[in-house]
């Protein structure tokens, strides 16, 4: 494995409030964030996001499982854990998902780019909404 993408594992698995300032040697200045709830350019938007999710989230976290590197480009399986605040505070949550990864070649990432299902991962886990998405769900499979 590159050390860039180990570099950049380690980052994502240790990530804290106060490791936020160390963005830049992870993201290239220009780089690009998509998600399912945001699509962002540039560094201080990336640490927005993050910081965000720090804000809105008890203990999250990241544990990645397979890293694929083929040239600069790598993508990660991941999940990340946490808790809600407001809704089962003590119940840990599980969103399974992965990052296509394009890196500049300091190793730094221009593109991160997250895939993972909000409906199933997220949606379905709240009250009202859950209930609504999984009613939804099976009128579609029947």
């Amino acid at each position: 494995m590159t050390p860039a993408v180990e570099q950049i594992v380690s980052f994502f698995e240790t990530l804290t409030p106060q490791s936020l300032a160390r963005c830049g040697e992870i993201y290239a200045p220009d780089a690009r964030f998509k998600d399912p709830f945001n699509d962002v350019r540039g560094l201080p938007a990336i640490q927005g996001i993050y910081q965000h999710m720090f804000t809105a989230l008890h203990a999250p976290r990241f544990v990645v499982h397979e890293r694929i590197v083929r040239g600069p480009q790598c993508f990660l399986t991941w999940d990340f854990q946490f808790r809600f605040k407001s809704y089962h505070p003590g119940v840990t949550q599980t969103v399974h998902g992965g990052s296509h990864l394009q890196l500049d070649p300091q190793g730094r990432i221009t593109l991160h780019r997250d895939y993972w299902d909000a409906a199933e991962e997220l949606y379905e886990k709240l009250p009202v909404v859950g209930g609504l998405m999984r009613w939804i769900k099976h009128r579609v499979n029947t």
